[in-house]
């Protein structure tokens, strides 16, 4: 057991390599550099380092809250999680909880079918994906199959968006820090626009994104996006890489100019010079809005589920949280209840004083 930010260099190197040999680990917020960022940010995070003799198969990062509550590395901030190690390994799960001094491990985006974790999952699901190991020209073919009217209009809004507005350009992994600041400001009004908590309203956050952006190694980088209309900025995105793997994470727009649909027309923009780039998919997170079904070409698969030892915490703990796992559930797999309560949302939001109303555009992982 230690802290991820107190691994030495080997055993960063060996995580690194377990990452590589396992395709399903293809993902950011799996990586090494994300734990060491939370760890030096909030110290409940902490990081089991699993041996067989003396070799290194496994780490396993989480977050010890009160109580022994167990909860994956970033929590709500994160889209995957999960048992970074070699291919196939099986441990015990409880075993594995009471090493860690943990009552209860509750998942909701663990990467699907972990032999530790497999028996524990009560609902896996696609989380869709921008596909381009075809390269960008077979993607964009797959969204004009899976709906050319959707396509079709998003063309029309981009053309006239240009001649209105100036010519549209998209700066791809910008370092400007006044950038991250501005969509990061855009991304805040959304929050509070439509009814959700303002992450940026916490420091932490703030801070783990600008640490999250001066990293750009070649395994693991922050991406930060920006279209402009002419010289303005109009939308914008803040996501996570690995060597070939994007993450959607932040994206926000102005929206003085939500007539245009500018998140979407973003989307392609950033979808192209992502390609372009190595990346070979973007990786849109599970459930949301209807744009990830027409835009996606190919899914990997996340699981929900709780593994616990016999404990008082783990029985209230229990009591608590499964109710509202089984109506977040109904609701994500249900369309006419997502767009329900979105709109309630919406609404709760403007009683608040905003009374701009929210367009449908890509809102991003979280």
């Amino acid at each position: 057991m230690t802290r991820p930010h107190e691994l030495g260099e080997n055993e960063r190197s060996r995580w690194r390599a377990l990452q590589k040999a396992d395709k399903s680990l293809d993902n950011p917020f799996l990586s090494v550099e994300f734990a060491v960022a939370m760890s030096r940010l909030r110290d409940y995070v902490n990081v089991a380092v699993v041996h067989d003799g003396d070799r290194i198969v496994g780490f396993f990062p989480f977050e010890r809250h009160a109580f022994g509550i167990g909860k994956p590395l970033g929590g709500f901030l994160t889209t995957c999680h999960g048992l970074i190690c070699e291919p196939g390994l099986k441990l015990d799960a409880k075993a594995l909880l009471k090493a860690c001094r943990l009552t209860v491990y509750e998942f909701d985006h663990l990467v699907a079918g972990q032999p530790t974790f497999a028996e524990f999952e009560t609902d896996v699901r696609p989380a869709h994906v921008m596909d381009f190991t075809a390269g960008h020209e077979a993607w964009l073919a797959q969204v004009k199959e899976n709906s050319p009217k959707n396509l079709k209009t998003v063309r029309y809004k981009e053309r006239k968006f240009g001649r209105e507005h100036g010519e549209l350009r998209l700066e791809y992994g910008t370092r400007d820090p006044r950038t991250l600041q501005l969509l990061l400001s855009w991304k805040s009004d959304q929050y509070r626009r439509t009814g959700r908590v303002d992450r940026f309203a916490q420091p932490w956050i703030v801070e783990l994104t600008e640490a999250m952006h001066a990293e750009q190694g070649d395994d693991f980088a922050g991406v930060l996006t920006m279209l402009y209309a002419g010289d303005v900025p109009v939308a914008g995105h803040f996501g996570l890489r690995t060597a070939t793997t994007l993450v959607g994470w932040f994206p926000a727009y102005d929206t003085e100019f939500a007539r245009y649909s500018p998140g979407l027309i973003h989307h392609f923009h950033m979808a192209e010079h992502a390609a372009k780039s190595g990346v070979h998919q973007l990786d849109m997170g599970k459930g949301g809005k209807e744009y990830k079904d027409w835009l996606r070409s190919g899914s990997v698969y996340v699981s929900e589920g709780r593994v616990s030892r016999p404990s008082a915490a783990a029985a209230v703990h229990w009591a608590g949280r499964t109710p509202f796992n089984k109506a977040r559930t109904i609701v994500l797999d249900r369309p006419s209840l997502y767009k329900a309560a979105d709109r309630v949302l919406k609404g709760f939001g403007r009683l608040r004083g905003h009374t701009q109303p929210e367009r449908e555009e890509p809102s991003g992982a979280r």
